[in-house]
């Protein structure tokens, strides 16, 4: 078995040099259709070899790339297109610009693309939860308190303020990527891994959740904006410091969400996801109820299983053990159980590899369906309805912290707490 050193080792010069002999460019503005024949000259002598198109643009754009690719005569059978996120910023203005690339493409052609799908460590929630024997038969509400979803940042919108200002942090991160994490956990096993037998599966999941009502809807979500503060002892602006005088876009989102079905009846699932806050850090925690009786005189800690995408993608279980020594009394400890292939033999792979190798294997199983995104948009757009109308009121939070403080007592009236590192 070969152990990968550093980057310089996986670097093969003559190889790439045959690849980039293969990379062709040409100008395209896309607003401007007749450049579209530099495109159909590049690609004219291969008819029917597959092209795989990807938009990374703003959504409004879709209709007009693929209206030019069409009147080129650029869209065959063998076509795939890759839509980035966010596609649209509610429910009906996603369903027509989907609409409206369903027009040049069939909804199998379309890969609508979320890069944190494609991280090896969310990958394998599929295999650490239907391959093994030990976690079958707890991964439900029997066994489990409760799940925590967090993905943090500490940098703020930067240069993107106008973009990010139009969406925020409940159309840029919750209707896709946390969705997606919340499917991935609460899923029921499919028949197989076939592409659409997992999309099956994650479809229940989001017409499963229970929707938030206007009277829970204070206890149950809380958006904020990041004010200045302090992040690795530098001082940051706020996020109308820039002279942004007003706006009600959020950057911190946190919501306690329900699945209603047999599985995971009444289980909270609480998520969060944020700007400017003290670390980068993206992390599923599982936190597992308490032993019914204790013998040990020492309070014994819940079982968690920690599933870390970032700093380090990592899986560890935490369990109860003895302190070692010769006191009369026995007293225990926590202790980490890392659950992770050595990593010398391994190359971490980017999300995007993966991402990209499955679009030319023509694999869907790693993008989002239509229908998916349908469900997601339409849960989502009723709590961004309520904030509208101010039933959640905007609160702050300064930069360099987790958040306001209305996040750690959303868990606190529940007798939990946010795992924090």
């Amino acid at each position: 078995m070969k152990i990968f050193l550093n980057s310089e080792e996986l670097f093969d010069e003559e190889k790439s040099k045959k690849f980039e002999d293969l990379i062709k460019y040409c100008h395209i503005d896309f607003k401007e259709e007749k450049t579209f024949k530099n495109l159909e000259n590049l690609l004219k002598n291969n008819q029917n070899e597959e092209r795989i198109f990807y938009f990374s643009t703003s959504s409004d754009f879709y209709e007009t790339i693929c209206k030019s690719l069409n009147d080129y005569k650029l869209i065959s059978e063998n076509s795939r297109v890759v839509l980035e996120k966010p596609i649209g910023k509610d429910l009906d203005s996603s369903k027509e610009i989907n609409e409206k690339v369903l027009g040049y493409f069939k909804e199998e052609q379309i890969y609508r693309i979320d890069h944190y799908l494609g991280k090896d460590t969310v990958q394998n929630l599929l295999a650490l939860r239907f391959s093994n024997k030990m976690f079958v038969p707890l991964w439900d509400a029997n066994n489990i308190d409760h799940i925590q979803i967090t993905l943090s940042e500490s940098v703020g919108v930067e240069s993107r303020w106008e973009f990010y200002n139009e969406y925020g942090a409940m159309r840029d991160m919750v209707q896709n990527h946390l969705m997606q994490l919340v499917c991935l956990l609460a899923m029921e096993p499919p028949h197989s891994l076939d592409p659409n037998a997992i999309r099956d599966e994650k479809l229940k999941v989001l017409n499963s959740l229970r929707n938030i009502e206007e009277k829970d809807m204070k206890d149950h979500t809380v958006r904020a904006q990041y004010v200045a503060g302090t992040i690795d002892g530098k001082e940051v602006q706020g996020y109308l410091d820039d002279g942004k005088s007003t706006s009600d876009t959020e950057t911190f989102v946190a919501l306690k969400i329900f699945i209603d079905n047999f599985r995971w009846s009444n289980t909270p699932f609480y998520i969060r996801t944020g700007k400017r806050m003290s670390s980068k850090n993206s992390e599923i925690v599982i936190q597992f109820k308490s032993i019914p009786y204790s013998i040990f005189d020492n309070y014994t800690m819940p079982n968690k299983l920690v599933i870390s995408f970032y700093p380090d993608e990592s899986i560890t279980l935490n369990l109860m053990h003895k302190i070692p020594g010769l006191d009369e009394k026995m007293k225990l400890q926590e202790v980490s159980l890392e659950l992770n292939p050595p990593r010398s033999f391994v190359r971490k792979n980017e999300a995007y590899e993966r991402l990209l190798l499955d679009v030319i294997r023509a694999n869907p199983t790693l993008y989002m369906r239509l229908d998916e995104v349908k469900a997601a948009w339409k849960w989502t757009d009723k709590i961004i309805s309520a904030w509208q109308n101010n039933i959640t009121p905007m609160e702050t939070y300064k930069a360099g912290t987790n958040g306001p403080n209305s996040v750690v007592s959303m868990m606190a009236k529940d007798g939990r707490v946010w795992h924090e590192h």
